[in-house]
């Protein structure tokens, strides 16, 4: 019986997480919670409702949300629009989501089998091999759904489809093992070589990380390691210093690329939507002196012997 997961977004000819032209699929749930992360409606392992209040066209002229809910105060008026949700009496049944003609109210998640995937996959076979291209998993956490990739990883070889696995490793080793064998690249983030400065910002120690990091390493797959640089948070030279020394100490540098991306203001109408507050609002800093520094960042690397470029495209990748 072919497994499910419960897919979030799905992007077709996409050239960021991977080389050549890729289908990525990212998958709920995640055990971290980053203060930046871009994807808030990764988080939850669950499919949930999102609100666009500008696209509500009133209760008055529509109502169908309101008239379809099966618990009575769930969705939130103000003015005649739909402005929130009550999380505390929404079930995330998504009726409401399934009668709205406006799309004021989003489903985050929906539940998929490797066949229906593949089917989505095999539509772009061919520019999968012109361009050296493949399938990409990501997240939230894809290793919440490890059987799923796993077999969805086996499916792709089958057809010759390159694999590309996007983690936090925050798992245990045995859930990485069913993976791996059919998985032909690797890529992951190193956000702080500070377990307590990691717990204050993605709710998790990096302990367990950095010991899957370590056994990865030894496993003879391709591997690209990312830090998204958060000014006030990684940035600084003694936590680039000790990641540096970790990626040639502890991984033997056996690293295909280095990736620095910069932080973005992503996200802001995702975590809106979800009725949360943005947690980077407070974050101002002056873009060109930051891209200088991260260019200072990654001639360090670089003089120190460890590949690293600015960015994530393919084309990085490829070189």
């Amino acid at each position: 019986m072919t497994k499910k997961a419960i897919v979030f977004n799905i992007q077709r000819f996409t050239i960021h997480d991977g080389p050549g032209i890729r289908t990525e699929l990212f998958l709920k749930g995640c055990p971290l919670s980053c203060r930046w992360c871009g994807n808030p409606e990764s988080q939850s392992g669950s499919i949930v409702p999102g609100v666009y209040a500008s696209k509500c066209l009133g209760a008055d002229k529509c109502g169908f949300c309101e008239r379809v809910c099966p618990v009575p105060g769930s969705l939130v008026f103000k003015e005649n629009k739909l402005v929130s949700i009550d999380r505390t009496k929404c079930i995330n049944c998504m009726e409401c989501g399934g009668q709205c003609p406006a799309d004021a109210i989003k489903q985050w998640g929906q539940e998929m089998t490797v066949d229906e995937a593949m089917d989505i996959i095999l539509r772009d076979e061919e520019y999968y091999r012109s361009s050296r291209g493949g399938v990409t998993v990501s997240g939230g956490e894809p290793l919440l759904h490890s059987q799923f990739v796993a077999e969805l990883f086996e499916r792709c070889h089958e057809n010759q489809i390159h694999t590309c696995l996007e983690s936090t490793f925050c798992t245990d080793w045995r859930v990485i093992e069913r993976v791996l064998p059919h998985t032909d690249l690797v890529i992951t983030d190193l956000k702080h070589m500070d377990a307590r400065i990691h717990e204050q910002h993605t709710g998790i120690s990096n302990e367990r990380i950095l010991e899957n990091l370590k056994k990865l390493s030894q496993q003879g797959k391709e591997l690209i390691i990312r830090i998204p640089v958060i000014p006030g948070v990684n940035d600084h030279w003694e936590n680039i210093r000790a990641t540096c020394d970790f990626i040639q100490n502890e991984l033997g540098n056996r690293v295909m690329l280095l990736q620095l991306l910069a932080f973005m203001r992503l996200g802001e109408e995702k975590y809106a939507s979800l009725g949360r507050p943005y947690p980077m609002s407070g974050v101002d800093l002056d873009r060109n002196q930051f891209q200088q520094h991260i260019e200072e960042l990654a001639k360090y690397f670089n003089g120190r012997g460890v590949k690293c470029m600015v960015g994530s495209t393919a084309k990085e990748i490829g070189e």
